[in-house]
């Protein structure tokens, strides 16, 4: 079920608890992770980083699919599957004078999120291959262009972000950190799931400190094997 905000139907408001901590930490280590994958993706120095970020992304995306289902009231993918005239609807009403609000994912909003989860998910598997050199250059290929179009698609995120919290008066950025926004008291989720949230991090974490410190003998062994392959085609 959808969730709109009934501002205009004059109940009361006060700010209310949207977004879980799980989906909080999700949000912003996919943020990092990207970004970071991104930044080391032209650099042959860096590409055990890299490919580190990459796995990240993969997991997390592994973990939002699920959380998507066994999540929160707002987290849960049914709460922001919109048709597309909802989202068209959605689109035309910031062009009035009240445009319509949703407590959770507006209807652009979920738009972007599916393509990030789609995007992502392609970016990862077709990093993987090339990482493994598996099905040549168009793979490769592939993957750098999912990658720049996913970049185009979290600019128009962030775009969406800053008009959204303009036009609905709210900062949509501090509410995914205090997972808190301007709602009917009773539309508040009840639980915040803080072990799923910290169990997230602690894996993402701990993750990042074994590859790193080479703790990670699968890794070690590929790395091994990229280095004479290279060595043989020099």
């Amino acid at each position: 079920m959808n969730h709109d905000t009934p501002a205009s139907q004059g109940l009361s408001l006060r700010s209310v608890k949207v977004w879980d901590i799980p989906t909080r930490v999700f949000h912003w280590l996919l943020a990092f992770s990207f970004s970071a994958a991104y930044l080391t993706s032209e650099s042959e120095r860096y590409r055990d980083w890299h490919v580190m970020f990459g796995y990240t992304v993969a997991a997390l995306i592994v973990f939002r699919l699920i959380w998507g289902i066994a999540g929160t009231r707002y987290a849960r993918f049914s709460s922001f599957i919109f048709s597309p005239s909802r989202v068209l609807e959605y689109l035309r009403s910031l062009l009035s004078s009240s445009p319509k609000h949703y407590l959770g994912h507006n209807p652009a909003g979920a738009v972007a999120i599916f393509l990030l989860l789609g995007l992502s998910m392609l970016t990862a598997c077709s990093g993987f291959a090339t990482y493994q050199e598996i099905g040549g250059e168009w793979v490769e290929e592939l993957h750098e262009g999912c990658a720049a179009t996913m970049l185009a698609v979290v600019a128009g995120h962030i775009v969406g972000v800053v008009m959204s919290s303009l036009l609905h008066r709210e900062n949509l950025v501090r509410s995914m950190f205090s997972g808190n926004k301007s709602g009917p008291a009773d539309q508040a989720i009840r639980k915040t799931r803080p072990l799923v949230g910290i169990i997230l991090l602690v894996a993402v974490l701990g993750f990042w400190s074994a590859d790193r410190f080479g703790w990670l003998p699968v890794s070690s062994d590929v790395a091994v094997t990229q280095q004479h392959n290279r060595h043989d085609h020099d």
